[in-house]
């Protein structure tokens, strides 16, 4: 039995649908490999959308640009609905109001790798965005959110109160664009060897395997 430390790191954002289902295949493949290694999972800063207000916008408005009308983006919908459901995610899309500016967002998941709760919390964010769809820019639903993750509200208000952890969330994403990252989910293993896209268990499988040999 190999007991090998194996660290990966995640480069994502909180609105990106084939994040979460990375999430989910990542820990399937864990899960399966579960005693060949000791893994460290981290998660990394990359805004989608590093530009948008504060506020957010509406999210319909913004998808169906984004995608070309109103056809396209339920068709796409549609088949992360399916693909999603094959990983045990029931998204939500007609629940989300607002494309959120997402920066508060990493802060907080900065915060929570301090706390040793960092993947609660990623995992609280996802479920809350695309399951519930609450607000997860700013205010008190990112908040609530980070609570029931376990994080301690109150200090959590007074670091998003503060510029705490502004320039290290900024210097960790820009590491990511040296890194060539144009898309997200971005998984780096032991620092050096990377897949790019929320990619079949297998192949997470058979790169743990042969990273922990």
């Amino acid at each position: 039995m190999n007991d090998r430390e194996l660290t990966i790191e995640i480069y994502s954002d909180v609105v990106c649908p084939w994040c979460f289902i990375g999430k989910r295949r990542l820990e399937r493949a864990l899960d399966q490999t579960k005693g060949a290694h000791r893994a460290q999972v981290l998660w990394r800063p990359f805004q989608l959308n590093p530009t948008m207000p504060r506020s957010g916008v509406e999210r319909r408005a913004y998808v169906e640009a984004k995608f070309g009308g109103p056809q396209a983006m339920h068709a796409i919908q549609d088949r992360l609905s399916a693909v999603g459901a094959q990983e045990g995610i029931d998204f939500a899309f007609d629940r989300i109001t607002t494309t959120p500016n997402t920066l508060a967002a990493h802060r907080v998941i900065w915060f929570a790798q301090r706390e040793g709760k960092q993947d609660e919390v990623v995992e609280a964010l996802f479920h809350g965005y695309f399951v519930e769809g609450a607000e997860i820019g700013h205010g008190e639903g990112l908040l609530a959110l980070a609570g029931q993750a376990g994080l301690d509200r109150e200090r959590l208000r007074g670091f998003l109160q503060s510029e705490e952890g502004c320039s290290a969330v900024r210097e960790e994403e820009a590491r990511g664009h040296r890194l060539g990252i144009r898309g997200v989910p971005y998984f780096v293993f032991n620092g050096a060897e990377a897949l790019s896209g929320a990619q079949p268990v297998d192949t997470f499988v058979s790169t743990i395997d042969r990273l922990s040999r």
